[in-house]
């Protein structure tokens, strides 16, 4: 997920700023009633074939459950990441957020590249990283090709090019 807005306090401080996220259409009310009935279901199933004497299922059951739990969980902490870029009259900032802290990189605008690579080979993914003065910071791991491609397309227009830095329009 992509969203943009535009910050203009004066003329002369226009900044830009593009907050992405992964797409994570499942609540936390919703994941607990989706492991819930699938636990349901398993150890019911489970539970009828202990009955008939078919013991050994139940362990197993309960690792299933105990795992798709851990999955759903990892899944959703993931969902919970930001990637929010700024691009100022004179720098651009990256700033991820996650569960597990915040990171922030600045580059000076002027001398900033915005790069989008091709994938070396059919089931990898591109990469759009922005990068000067030797460091590079990849953002949008989580988009699709299709939604870094339009992210990189609206940061090269108000990055600029290498020594080149666009005016900024509210």
């Amino acid at each position: 997920m992509v969203t943009s807005s535009v910050d203009s306090a004066t003329d002369a401080a226009v900044e830009h700023r593009i907050v992405l996220a992964p797409n994570c259409s499942l609540t936390p009310r919703g994941a607990r009633w989706f492991v819930g009935s699938l636990a349901v279901v398993t150890f019911g199933v489970a539970g009828f074939f202990a009955a008939q004497g078919f013991w050994p299922v139940l362990p197993f059951a309960g690792i299933e459950i105990g795992l798709l739990a851990w999955a759903v969980r990892a899944s959703m902490r993931s969902g919970s990441e930001r990637e929010v870029i700024v691009v100022s009259q004179d720098q651009v900032v990256v700033e991820r957020r996650a569960p597990t802290g915040s990171l922030k990189t600045v580059f000076p605008r002027h001398w900033a590249r915005v790069t989008l690579r091709d994938p070396p080979a059919p089931p990898h993914r591109s990469r759009l990283t922005i990068e000067s003065h030797g460091r590079a910071c990849e953002v949008g791991r989580f988009l699709t090709d299709d939604e870094r491609r339009r992210v990189a397309e609206r940061l090269a227009r108000l990055v600029g090019k290498t020594s080149e830095s666009p005016a900024l329009a509210p």
